[in-house]
């Protein structure tokens, strides 16, 4: 099995940064021009960061006066705080699952929509102190390991790999989402990881990657949704609309994610 490395998350280039400012019509909006302003509050799952960080900001550019804010997190502990009736406009989850429980407790009232899927890859720290070579290192109990919690989409993905490769994982650690399963890494704590693949290659130079076949038996579909109960529910579907634009697409492919 060959280490790759990973580059970050690429620069858009200058056209494309051109056409999400000025491209305007049904891509960009679900709502009339001049009904997009005012803040728009987004729950996204923690993989979606450096992706939705950027896409706010075209966003932004493209409608001058409005603002996007982000909550980022589980989308289990997202779902969680939706249900409790946490205020936000868009839900954008890692996993059906997290959405659906927020679909059944009647806080989405449009059909959610998969924008984007993406897949595990172990990580490991520049170099590879560890040397590990694949899935089976993980039922190992010398290398220093990290999961994310179960209960979170990224722990579920990766226990369905493990189940398929037949390795009976044996983690240090579990935490509570991608991003901090991934600083174990940047950090040297570990010796390995599961992360999404994107989460590999936003972390550039500091990690390597290194592929697994049975990554593809546990490929996570992200829905979005605009939310009932939004406070600014026309910035909200404008915003569902141009995350699932030509333009934002071509922003999740240079990321690593698959798309529909």
């Amino acid at each position: 099995m060959r280490t790759m490395m990973r580059t970050g998350v690429a620069m858009v280039a200058a056209g494309l940064a051109a056409a999400l400012v000025t491209g305007c019509g049904s891509d960009d909006s679900a709502a009339p021009a001049d009904q997009v302003s005012g803040t728009v509050t987004v729950f996204a799952a923690a993989s979606l960061t450096e992706t939705f960080k950027e896409l706010g900001t075209r966003f932004e550019a493209a409608h001058p006066g409005v603002r996007v804010v982000y909550s980022f997190g589980a989308s289990s502990a997202l779902a969680q705080q939706l249900q409790q009736g946490a205020p936000a406009d868009v839900f954008a989850s890692a996993a059906p699952k997290n959405m659906q429980q927020v679909v059944d407790k009647g806080e989405i009232t449009a059909n959610p929509v998969t924008f984007v899927r993406n897949r595990l890859e172990i990580v490991v720290p520049k170099g590879n102190p560890g040397r590990i070579t694949g899935l089976a290192d993980f039922g190992k109990s010398e290398p220093k390991l990290a999961l994310c919690a179960e209960q979170v989409p990224c722990g579920a993905a990766a226990a369905t790999v493990f189940q398929a490769a037949g390795v009976t994982p044996q983690p240090d650690t579990r935490e509570t989402d991608v991003k901090a399963v991934l600083t174990k890494v940047t950090l040297g704590e570990v010796d390995a990881a599961l992360v999404y693949r994107t989460d590999v290659q936003a972390a550039g130079d500091k990690v390597e990657g290194i592929d697994f076949p049975e990554s593809t038996k546990a490929v996570n579909d992200y829905p979005i949704a605009p939310l009932a109960k939004a406070p600014n529910p026309a910035t909200a579907a404008a915003f569902v609309e141009f995350i699932r634009s030509e333009q934002a697409r071509a922003v999740f492919t240079q990321a690593g994610f698959d798309t529909p």
